[in-house]
Formats: structure tokens, sequence, C-alpha cells
């Protein structure tokens, strides 16, 4: 049988299904990253399993996301992720080191691995040939523990890129040209694997800038092969041992064929307030700039800030604009430093930030006002800058320098002749912000701060599951809006208690108090609830208000699987003009709840209004297990309890 590189590499990894499209399958997890926004949480669930020593091959925690130390909070939660990873045969990759996905790219990632991380741009590991999925931090803990990873078999997408992209057009262009045609919904349940004569013409950061934002899709991964590009990187990284070539079968069958013609692409700009109001960059005619942001995860590789310096040198950014680049990783960085490419971003006025995520989520750098800030990331929804008045664009490196220069969001085409950056030959190497783990980690103390707090457990299903509808929602509701994560909170992501406070307060800002004061109860939204981040936050702020069920018209494929982690039932309405029928503060019951959720159709009674609603859990008989048990954590101890 002819098969496909994600094919491939699913096959070598299958531990449990069958690889038919829409079935449920269970893989093996080679590798793991955490981050420190998420990484808190995740330790604390992999310790309450009680391993000694992860059973992966490669497990990484990094520092990246919690930067700021403005009282002792995240240097607190940082020590205990440091301590803890030494304990446990966990790399460290300390404050400095680098954006997780920037670093895993160039020290860690293997071709034809599996890499489960607890971040939603995990995917990032695509461009180098990974099955790479971003997951819950309870997902991840139970990797760690060598346990398997359960997913929906996808769909697999071939993206067939033809010819070459333009001068001053990028990979960037590319995803976002993507997000154009499919919106954030369109890569639900679906694998981008990239193919075609276009792809020898992409360097491995530029594949990872595209695999990356493949997460703002909705999908579950992205992929290119692992050929002589591949090859180059690893080699220039000192690590071409690690390489493994991966194509597809002559003959092999996809799902879905997307072609995209490179020659045709012209710069493309995300508008406020979503990835997917994508536009013609020469469209954007006479919109002040007020403030520029380059790096993240997306778009902070080497040749991305060669290309910034270079276009910068010799020039003044206007007295009314502020540029702030943030270089990918301490290599990055290092490499600028010795070069002469730092002076250059420098001396034309740039702020240089940490190597790190910083504004990307929030932490730092909030613009102006109603400014008009460009910005190199991937995400652009309303308030993540940390102003929600402003007016945040996604865009390329090149849109993003050249707009700096004229102070007007600005085609680069319009600002000469375009810069052409190599690859290195070889990259500096020094690895002594990653910290190995011991040997034998026993009489290692685990530091925990007075910060880090318990997190909330699920209980058993009880007969009858209900409550009063607390909010009702429109749709493509973010994990930003579920669980806020500004600089303000997010040196208390170790602290559900204190974060429940603030849980959904963008989109009600009473919910909280109305949660608590209710004891709970249901939460009625719409379309593709949850999207954005993987943080498993926005299911446990709900659990510890009592959240009982969210019903919805459809659900983010990550938050949905939180929410089931951690017993929150999810439901999807049959009918969707059901959710008009239901209003605020109507009571509603899942009666012999148990029994309900075994079938395929749950029926949800309005007390209030007297009438029923069809709705479909939509889970996999374990997730259903799950529910039952009271989550995840429950469903092992009882597993394990009866030797299964």
């Amino acid at each position: 049988m002819a098969y496909t590189v994600a094919q491939k590499i699913i096959k070598a990894h299958l531990v449990k299904g069958e690889m038919i499209t829409g079935l449920e399958i269970a893989i093996k997890i080679d590798q793991t990253l955490t981050q420190d926004s998420t990484g808190t949480m995740a330790y604390l669930q992999f310790e309450a399993m009680g391993i000694n020593k992860v059973q992966t091959k490669k497990s990484v925690a990094y520092i990246d996301h919690n930067i700021l130390q403005t009282g002792p909070e995240n240097a607190d939660d940082h020590l205990y992720i440091q301590t803890v990873a030494k304990k446990h045969g966990i790399y460290f990759s300390k404050p400095g080191n680098g954006i997780c996905h920037q670093v895993h790219l160039e020290r860690f990632g293997v071709p034809g691995g599996t890499l489960l991380g607890s971040d939603s741009h995990t995917p990032t590991g695509g461009g180098i040939g990974m099955i790479a999925i971003g997951a819950g931090g309870l997902d991840v803990a139970v990797a760690m523990g060598g346990g398997e990873y359960y997913i929906t078999m996808p769909k697999i997408v071939k993206v067939e890129l033809l010819g070459k992209l333009s001068p001053w057009v990028s990979a960037k262009d590319i995803i976002l040209e993507l997000l154009r045609r499919l919106t954030v919904k369109g890569g639900v349940n679906r694998i981008f694997e990239y193919a075609g004569e276009g792809i020898k013409t992409l360097s491995v950061p530029e594949r990872a800038t595209i695999t990356n934002m493949g997460a703002e899709l909705g999908a579950t991964t992205s992929i290119f092969p692992s050929d002589e590009i591949t090859y180059e990187f690893l080699s220039a990284q000192n690590r071409e041992t690690d390489f493994v070539e991966l194509k597809a079968d002559a003959g092999a069958v996809y799902d879905e064929t997307i072609q995209i013609d490179l020659c045709t692409i012209q710069p493309l700009a995300a508008c406020p307030h979503s990835p997917d109001k994508v536009v013609l960059v020469s469209s954007l005619k006479d919109i002040k700039v007020d403030q520029v942001l380059i790096g993240s995860c997306t778009n902070s590789s080497y040749v991305d800030m060669m290309k910034v310096s270079k276009i910068l040198k010799g020039k003044n950014i206007p007295e009314e604009v502020s540029l702030s680049i943030a270089p990918g990783s301490k290599q990055v960085l290092s490499m600028l430093s010795k070069n002469g490419g730092l002076s250059d971003m420098i001396d034309a006025g740039a702020r240089i930030l940490e190597s790190a995520c910083g504004p990307c989520i929030g932490m730092g750098q909030a613009p102006s006002t109603d400014a008009v800030s460009l910005r190199t990331f991937n995400r652009n929804f309303k308030g993540r800058s940390g102003t929600v008045s402003a007016n945040v664009y996604i865009v390329s490196p090149e849109v993003a320098v050249a707009s700096a220069l004229t102070g007007y969001i600005t085609d680069p085409r319009e600002i000469g002749i375009a810069i052409k950056v190599d690859m290195p030959e070889k990259f500096t190497i020094n690895d002594n912000l990653i910290i190995s783990p011991a040997e034998d980690g026993t009489d290692i103390e685990i530091k925990r701060g007075p910060n880090i707090k318990p997190f909330p457990k699920a209980e058993k299903l009880k007969e009858n599951v209900g409550g009063k509808v607390l909010t009702k929602l429109q749709d493509n509701i973010t994990t930003d809006d579920i669980m806020p994560s500004n600089a303000k909170l997010l040196p208390f992501r170790s602290n559900i208690p204190y974060l429940a406070e603030f849980c959904l307060t963008p989109c009600d800002e009473n919910f909280p108090a109305v949660a608590k004061e209710n004891g709970g109860g249901i939460i009625i939204a719409g379309t593709n609830y949850g999207q954005g981040s993987s943080r498993e936050h926005a299911a446990l702020a709900p659990l510890y208000l009592g959240i009982k069920a969210v019903i919805a018209k459809s659900f983010a494929r990550i938050h949905k699987a939180n929410l089931i982690n951690n017993a929150i039932i999810p439901l999807v309405f049959e009918n969707t003009h059901d959710y008009e029928d239901i209003d605020v503060m109507d009571e509603l019951i899942i009666e012999d709840a148990a029994e309900q959720i075994k079938r395929d159709v749950v029926i949800v009674r309005n007390i209030t209004k007297g009438v029923k609603y069809k709705t479909l859990p939509e889970v996999t008989q374990r997730e259903k297990e799950m529910l039952i048990y009271g989550g995840l954590i429950n469903l092992m101890k009882n597993k394990k309890k009866d030797g299964e």
C-alpha cells in the first residue's frame, strides 16, 4: 500500500486502532515539550501520576512565556519547573535560551518522530518532518509517563506548492493564503501535508513558519517531507545523524488536494481581529502605523532576522513609529551580534527584546489606545495584544519592516530591490542554557512557591447533570476569551482559584460571580468554541467554577479534548436553531447522564421552557468512559485498580 508522509509516521507509532479517517487511534509519543505558561500545571499532573522518570525519548521544559518578573510568582514557577525537570528526567531550557518551537526545531526535532507539546503551535515541528501536535498539559503529562496519545484519525490534505515565490513574498504569505481560502475552521480534523516542486524552494525555517500557523486553520498538524533541504538544516546544526529521509510513496492517496501556485501569491495581511481576515497588503492604503513587532515562534528565525537587519541597514525609523524585534533563540541573537546584524537594527532605532514570546501573548509591548500594530505573529484576537482598542494586523517580516520605515502599511515591493539572505552553512552551537536532568533524581528536592495551588479535581458523573445557563456566547470564542492570558494574569497560571475570577470576563464580566452564586451551571456557545491556544486553564477554571457542560454549535479540537479530560461534557446541537431558543438563566438538565452519554444522542431538557433538545456528544468510547469516571486521571486510576 502507498502511504503519505503523515501516514508513514502514524503507522510507525500506532499503538491502538486503525488508520481509518474518523476512527480513534492511539500513537506512541517520542518527544514532549512544555512551556512555562502551561508547564507548571502539566508537571503537577505528572507528579500526581507517581512516575519517577519520563518514559519518552526526550522531554524538554522551556521557559519562554512568563518572562516578566514583576513579582516572585514567575520566578517561583520557573524554579519549580527546573527542579521537577532535574528530578524526573526532563531537559530544561532556561529563560533567555529562546522560544520553545524555535529552539526545538534547532536542537531537538527529529524527522519521522512524534512530538506532543502543551502549546498549540507545536506543529511548528512539522517543518522538519515530525508529526507534531499541540495538546493540553494533562495529555502531555500522560505521554511523559509513557502513555499513548489519542486522536481521531484526521483526513490527509495534500497541499501542492507549484512554482516559486516572487521577490518580497515570503512563507508567511503562503499560510495567509491558505487562511484566506479555508478560514480558521478549515483545518479541523485534518493534517496538511505539503508537496510539489515548490517545497524545494523553502528552507526548514520557512517550512516551519507555514506549519506553525497551520494551528490557526484548526488543523491537527501540518508536515513537510524530510529531504535534502532538511539534511542541510540539520547538518548546519551539527545534527546530521538525526536525519531520516521521508517522502510520500508514489500513488499515495490523499483525502483532499489543494494547489497553490507560488508565483501568483502577493504580500498579504490578516486584518483585525482574526487570522483569516486576509487581504492584499496593496489594498490597505493610507493606514498609519503606530507599532511594529517582529518575532514570535512564527517569524524569528536567523534568515527572518537577517532580512530585517539588511533592510534596516543605514536607515532610520520615523519618530512616530515604535519598532521592537525579538530574535527567536539565543542562537539567532548570538549570530546577529557577531555578524553586525544586531547593530544595524539598533542603529535604525529598533528596540531589541529578549528571545521569548513576549508581546505575542500580551506579555509586554501593549500598543497605545486605538493604535495600529503590525506583527509578524500568528494571532490577532481582539485584546490579545494587551490593548482592547488596538487594531492588530498579521504580516510577514518584509511587510513589517517596510511599514516601519514608511510609517504606513506598505507593500514591500514599493521600497526597492528585494533582499536575499542565504541559510548559513553552520549555525553557532552553544547549549549552555539547556540543563540536563540528573542521572538519579532521587535526592533532588522540588521547590514549590506559595503561588502554586493544587489543580481542581473532577468527580464521577452524577445521575442527573444540570444547572442554569450562566452565559450565552457567540461564534469563534477563543481560549483567550475563556481564560485571559495577559501580563497581569500569566504569573498566576499555577493558581486556578485566582485565575477563575477572570474566567470568560472578556465576554461576560459578571460570569465568575454568577457561576459562584448559582453553584456552577452550563455554558451555551456558537461555532468553533475554544479556538486558539492549547491552555487547559480554559477548562480548569470553568471546572473550578462548577461548569458541568458546554453546549455549542461546534468545538475546536484541543479545547474539546481538554473539557473531556476534566469531565466537562461537550455537547453539539443537532439542530443549531435550538441555540436561539435558549436564554441565560434557563434551567437545563441531562437526566440519567451516564446512560445518555453512552448513546449517540443526548437529550437536554429545558425545565424553564418545557422543551427538549437533541444534542450530540461526538465523543469516542474511551472519551465516554472518561466523562463517566470523572476525567482522564480518574479513568487511569480506575483502570490501574482494575489491573487493565
